[in-house]
């Protein structure tokens, strides 16, 4: 039961990393491929009907830790306290940009949600780029599981360490290209030719800085990661558009995957000392409760999935980004 709860836990972060990353990617770019406001509003409308079902997947991943793995959300919570609230409130200001974006007709209007969109998703994948960095190096965990440390030093120092650092690099690599890809698969006209554009140059230019990475650190994920950039680059001048969305959602996916696994049973690292890391076993729930959640998620997340393959079966169609004569 812990092994299967883990790899559904592993699971919804994947399929939210995935589906949430191409929405932040495509609010990043809204002002960048939208050179009017026509282009933006179909920008906009190619995540419309997702975005708020896309987030449905960190409800359940923070419901299943919590469930499944009490001690390990406790220990994560009350460490990343700070991200975690700053990604809720810009969780949000992105929510009402969306929402609020077509409530009104003014230019200057749409002008600001679109930069509100356009900050707040870059601000998100910053903070989760930093968290996932946070999640393979560890925290300073004592022997009563708890992290050591007061006030804001507590939440802030793990942000500061070079395994941080490297997680906001790949995360924000990895929104640009899932939202160049996923613009250049759902637009026709100017935008997508300029989100394949895009693609191609971050693909091959983010080959080469994660090579330099990789090389200078030994890390041979960063070399793998560098290589799926370069298939990328090379699949987005080749105009294999659904290829190279899904070279870097299969790359994003493999990515959370190995942030999970890094450590073995081992899922959060202690930085003081091995003997006090949390293991599956240890941060787990008991039978019991894991036997209960068991019956719920067998009924809720099967329901979840067939609902989004539906949706996105009826919004397949790409949105025009060009004007069309009426």
């Amino acid at each position: 039961m812990i092994t299967f709860w883990f790899a559904v836990l592993v699971l919804a972060w994947v399929l939210y990393f995935v589906l949430e990353g191409f929405d932040f990617g495509v609010g990043i770019l809204t002002p960048l491929l939208g050179r009017d406001e026509h282009e933006r509003g179909a920008v906009v409308r190619t995540v419309g009907p997702f975005w708020d079902g896309n987030e449905v997947w960190l409800v359940a991943a923070i419901g299943v830790t919590f469930a499944a793995f009490p001690d390990w959300y406790a220990a994560l919570l009350s460490a990343l306290y700070l991200p975690m609230v700053l990604i809720l409130l810009l969780l949000a200001i992105r929510g009402v940009a969306l929402e609020f974006r077509g409530k009104h007709d003014a230019p200057s209007w749409r002008r600001r949600s679109d930069l509100l969109l356009a900050s707040s998703s870059a601000g998100i994948v910053l903070l989760w780029g930093a968290v996932l960095g946070i999640f393979v190096h560890g925290l300073a965990l004592g022997p009563d599981g708890e992290v050591t440390g007061t006030g804001l030093s507590r939440s802030l120092d793990p942000l500061l360490t070079p395994a941080a650092g490297l997680g906001v690099l790949g995360a924000f690599l990895a929104a640009i290209l899932l939202g160049a890809t996923f613009l250049s698969l759902r637009t026709t006209g100017p935008v997508r030719r300029r989100a394949r554009d895009l693609a191609r140059h971050a693909g091959l230019g983010g080959a080469v800085a994660l090579s330099i990475i990789g090389v200078g650190t030994g890390n041979r994920v960063i070399l793998l990661a560098a290589v799926l950039s370069f298939v990328t680059g090379v699949l987005a001048r080749r105009a294999r558009e659904a290829a190279a969305f899904v070279a870097v959602a299969a790359g994003v996916a493999a990515a959370v995957v190995a942030v999970f696994t890094v450590h073995g049973d081992v899922v959060l690292r202690s930085t003081l000392s091995a003997a006090w890391s949390l293991t599956r076993d240890g941060a787990a729930a008991g039978p019991e409760a894991l036997k209960l959640i068991t019956i719920a998620g067998v009924i809720v997340l099967p329901g979840v999935l067939a609902y989004q393959i539906w949706s996105y079966w009826v919004f397949r169609r790409r949105v025009a980004s060009e004007r069309v004569a009426s």
